[in-house]
């Protein structure tokens, strides 16, 4: 059983502790929940146990796909136990339809679906907004080599391929999300979390929104949607 030791990460919404063997991480979600990069925040009684439990399920579907990623096991109900991994800070997106700043941005309408998935990279930097990047800029700022890229964005898709026919089957649709890497030992890992604060769920018949836009566009029902994608994928 591992120890939890010294906290060594508060973000926005999760922490990172010790435990006693220096390769494996304590990562602890919490009830809080932002938007706006950081600018609109709440905390929602029972979000971090929902949030903690999805991604342990995502994680190990992933695995037995042979995705690799950083999920070890869980340790209680709010708390994951990770591999230890530097982040790299490029964050890779993809999306299966239109929704979010990819209207804004392009003038699409919500709910186009893309004939292929797209992939987009952000610079993991709040103090900029996390802003759109390309892969040119991501090795002139030292972030990633190309290498590295090109294994993340191939990681990304099939993180994809696995997951949107996975949650299909569960009456949801993938409508997009947002993946961290890190680097270790084993080599490039999905890391972080993968939930309805980083993925966007539609419910396949009534189009309902299942994820983190409930609170971005204060449609209420957050805590209710997120336990609805936790029911359809294990049943709890």
């Amino acid at each position: 059983m591992a120890v939890r030791g010294e906290r060594i990460h508060r973000g926005k919404v999760k922490a990172l502790y010790l435990t006693d063997d220096p390769q494996i991480l304590m990562m602890v979600f919490s009830d809080e929940v932002t938007a706006l990069d950081g600018k609109k925040r709440d905390v929602i009684a029972g979000k971090g146990r929902v949030n903690a439990a999805v991604s342990a399920h995502f994680f190990r579907v992933l695995q037995e796909a042979g995705v690799p990623n950083h999920f070890v096991d869980t340790w209680d109900d709010h708390t994951l136990l990770v591999r230890r991994v530097e982040i790299i800070p490029v964050e890779v997106v993809v999306r299966n339809v239109a929704a979010g700043s990819i209207c804004r941005r392009l003038g699409l309408s919500e709910g186009i679906s893309f004939s292929r998935p797209v992939v987009e990279l952000y610079y993991k930097r709040d103090d900029l907004g996390d802003p759109l990047i390309n892969r040119d800029h991501a090795i002139i700022l030292g972030l990633a080599e190309e290498d590295e890229l090109a294994l993340m964005q191939s990681l990304a898709l099939r993180v994809n391929a696995v997951l949107r026919p996975h949650v299909r089957q569960r009456g949801m649709e993938l409508v997009d999300f947002k993946l961290e890497f890190g680097r270790s030992p084993a080599g490039i890992l999905v890391a972080d979390e993968i939930s309805p604060d980083t993925c966007r769920f539609w419910d396949l018949e009534a189009g309902e929104k299942l994820d983190k836009d409930r609170f971005r566009q204060d449609l209420g029902g957050v805590i209710e949607a997120y336990s609805e994608v936790l029911k359809r994928l294990t049943g709890r």
